[in-house]
């Protein structure tokens, strides 16, 4: 775990995996943070297992960040509509907006 490399090249994952009691939290904030320059187009749960493959022979097994990743990996299904106009105009019973 020296150099950043071309699947984490601004060396958060190493930094995270480094710090003694780096809470679940703090994990998640920086897999956000690691999640959001990942480049358009790529398959993240590709490069998770990427990372995983790296970090986790070096790794505590009860890390945070490795139960971060795992859950990263996880199938969440297609996405759904939680609300907005339709959903409030379906509630209300008439299709119209009250």
């Amino acid at each position: 775990m020296n150099a950043p490399t071309p699947f984490d090249p601004k060396g958060l994952m190493k930094d995270a995996f480094l710090i003694e009691g780096i809470s679940a939290s703090e994990c998640r904030s920086i897999f956000l943070d690691w999640v959001l320059g990942v480049p358009v187009g790529t398959d993240v749960r590709t490069e998770v297992k990427v990372l995983v493959a790296h970090y986790a022979p070096h790794a505590d097994a009860k890390h945070p960040m490795l139960r971060t990743l795992a859950a990263a990996q996880e199938d969440t299904g297609p996405p759904r509509r939680k609300g907005g106009r339709q959903n409030r105009l379906l509630q209300s019973g008439n299709g119209f907006s009250s």
